[in-house]
């Protein structure tokens, strides 16, 4: 199924600021917040199709790209783990990114704090940095996509402590600043009475417990250097500058925390043959002016192979003959761009004295004498106005 537009999803125009953003979201992703909506899996697609459109939209690069290139700027249309949203696999991912836009309105979901921003059971959840990576593509694998394997050099999670930073289970010691509860709860007096407000715990994060004996492999970190190796699969239609998210191929959290995303750049390898004019590609063809006048067939080099094209007797140099659909597919799946051959006369700079005699000769014949309309240069002009 089509993936939705990211602006009728939040009910925004492309020109709503940054707060307008905002706000969208946080009335969607109320309105159909699983507090209100118990068991209702359709409110459930439609919260976590919200926080996609928010996490693209909210942040100005991704914005961009969107607006360029639609789903495939940001990776949605690629499938396997791409998108500016994608790496929402369920409920508390949302909350872990997004649980300060609530501001409290709900008492929490799942062990989510209503205020505790990015929380899981309480605890601020460390997220590893994003990396990022340049990859460099030919002709035929923007045309026809490609699938890479990738080594990257990146913070992994420590096999030993299983990412948690300490040597064994019983590595711990209760939290003495919330006695193991995680949080902590102030009271305040006011104007309008005492308020209470409960928190984070600050000392252990919201664990509850502190590590007494750390990690050996990683120092209580839960993180170790290390390098993995990551297929990502790039969609046809790709251009230079264009950024793929690859959602959790970054660095790893800190103690158990959330993996940063893989941020694979593609830049363009030049053809020796063709030039990429948007999703049209460019051929300048060379042709001598006995060819030009008389007529010839000419190989032109396509991505799939040389096809031969027909030149008519009489083509006027400049001209432009189209091969359609031989051009670069559109990212978004709206068809394919097609293949420019741009006709030009080639001209010898040297001539024998036989050879001069028989310009000249032709020069004068009755063919050469007609010229074009008052509009167009004549022949000779042409080639004048090149060397000149």
């Amino acid at each position: 199924m089509a993936k939705r537009d990211y602006y009728e999803i939040l009910e925004v125009s492309k020109s709503a600021s940054p707060e307008e953003i905002k706000k969208a979201y946080r009335k969607k992703a109320i309105q159909y917040h699983p507090d209100k909506n118990p068991g209702n899996a359709e409110a459930e697609e439609k919260f976590k199709e919200a926080a996609e459109a928010y996490e693209v939209l909210s942040n100005a690069e991704k914005k961009q790209r969107y607006d360029q290139f639609g789903h495939a700027g940001v990776g949605s249309a690629a499938g396997g783990g791409y998108g500016g949203g994608a790496g929402f696999s369920d409920i508390e991912d949302i909350f872990s990114a997004f649980g300060d836009i609530f501001g409290g309105h709900f008492g929490g979901f799942g062990g989510f704090g209503g205020g505790g921003g990015r929380s899981r059971g309480g605890r601020r959840v460390s997220r590893g940095s994003d990396l990022r990576v340049k990859v460099k593509l030919n002709l035929s694998e923007i045309v026809n996509g490609v699938e890479k394997k990738l080594k990257v050099k990146k913070y992994v999670t420590c096999d030993p402590c299983s990412g948690t930073g300490a040597k064994n289970a019983s590595s711990y010691t209760t939290c003495g600043t919330c006695g193991g509860r995680g949080q902590v709860t102030r009271v305040q007096n006011t104007l309008l009475g005492q308020m209470q407000t409960t928190s984070t715990c600050p000392t252990c994060q919201g664990d509850g417990k502190m590590i007494t004996d750390k990690c050996n492999h990683c120092a209580g970190e839960g993180v170790i250097h290390g390098e993995e190796v990551i297929n990502i699969k790039i969609p046809a239609g790709v251009g230079e500058g264009m950024q793929l998210n690859v959602s959790g191929k970054g660095n790893a959290g800190r103690r158990s925390g959330i993996n940063g995303d893989l941020l694979v750049v593609i830049t363009e390898e030049e053809h020796e043959e063709l030039v990429r004019d948007g999703n049209n590609l460019i051929h300048n063809l060379f042709v001598s002016f006995p060819e030009i006048t008389l007529g010839t067939t000419a190989e032109i080099p396509t991505v799939d192979g040389k096809v031969k094209v027909k030149i008519e007797p009489g083509t006027q140099p400049e001209k432009i003959l189209r091969l359609r659909g031989k051009g670069i597919p559109d990212v978004n799946g709206y068809g394919r761009g097609d293949l420019l051959v741009r006709v030009h006369v080639w001209i010898p700079k040297k001539l024998s004295n036989e050879e001069k005699r028989m310009l000249e000769k032709l020069q004068e014949s009755p063919g050469f004498q007609d010229g074009p309309s008052h509009s167009e240069k004549s022949f000779f002009a042409k080639m004048r106005d090149m060397f000149e």
